[in-house]
């Protein structure tokens, strides 16, 4: 008989972790890391687009790297996390410089492509505040099933891209914080009406950075729900072996 732990804050749960590195077509090298289950297949691949660079964002933000700690055990997912052009984290850092979203998008197709060459499966793009904005603006550009979105602020995805996403066959899915920071449920049904389909969730009491373990959970969960349902929700302890 195991003993069982709470899931909680930075507990890292079993796991094949490899440091990898993506190769842009302008010639960066970008540093990160897949999170794959231990001992089985994965049966879906999170790509993750941490929060803006320029305001403490990169593959560690919390929600991220939880995400890698967690969901490759408890839901059998892989989970790839990189820093963007000129971001560091304690991975190391990224070539090159913040692109303002814009020459981010080569940074999105490297990580797509190193996707197909491992043939991980049906990946999704799960972008968080700045992330959110690459995910919509570049991700019908690859083969995903979807892109789920965490605090979008759609500054600068414009009304264009958004509605492209319109009868595409990939999932779109909006996760929005009651007391966000920049874009609050009401505001946010509107933007999305463009795109019928769209997977909207109100987090009542929720805020743009999602802090604290309740809110970590909740988020998780959603992720689960909609990429592996069979594994939701999340249990909230891990037993370990003897």
């Amino acid at each position: 008989m195991g003993s069982s732990v709470e899931i909680r804050g930075g507990i890292e749960l079993p796991a094949v972790r490899e440091e990898i590195e993506l190769h842009t077509a302008d010639g960066l090298t970008l540093v990160g890391e897949l999170a794959t289950p231990l001992g089985r297949p994965s049966v879906a691949t999170l790509v993750t687009l941490h929060p803006l660079p320029t305001h403490g964002g990169f593959m560690d933000s919390h929600i991220l790297r939880k995400a890698a700690a967690r969901l490759p055990a408890l839901a059998d997912l892989a989970v790839l996390r990189f820093n963007t052009r000129g971001t560091s984290s304690p991975r190391g850092t990224s070539d090159g410089s913040f692109g303002d979203g814009v020459a981010e998008r080569l940074d999105v197709a490297a990580a797509m492509a190193f996707i197909a060459e491992r043939g991980l499966p049906d990946p999704w793009l799960l972008g968080w505040s700045f992330g959110t904005e690459l995910a919509v603006k570049y991700g019908l550009e690859h083969p995903i099933r979807g892109a789920i979105l965490l605090s979008p602020p759609l500054h600068r995805a414009t009304g264009a891209e958004l509605a492209a996403w319109a009868g595409r066959g990939a999932q779109l899915v909006a996760v929005i914080p009651e007391f966000d920071d920049y874009l609050r449920p009401e505001e946010a049904r509107q933007r999305f009406a463009s795109v019928p389909g769209t997977r909207f969730i109100a987090v009542e009491g929720g805020k743009h950075l999602w802090v604290g373990e309740s809110a970590t959970r909740r988020v998780l969960d959603e992720i689960v729900a909609v990429v592996n349902p069979a594994a939701a929700p999340l249990p909230q302890e891990w037993t370990t072996p003897v």
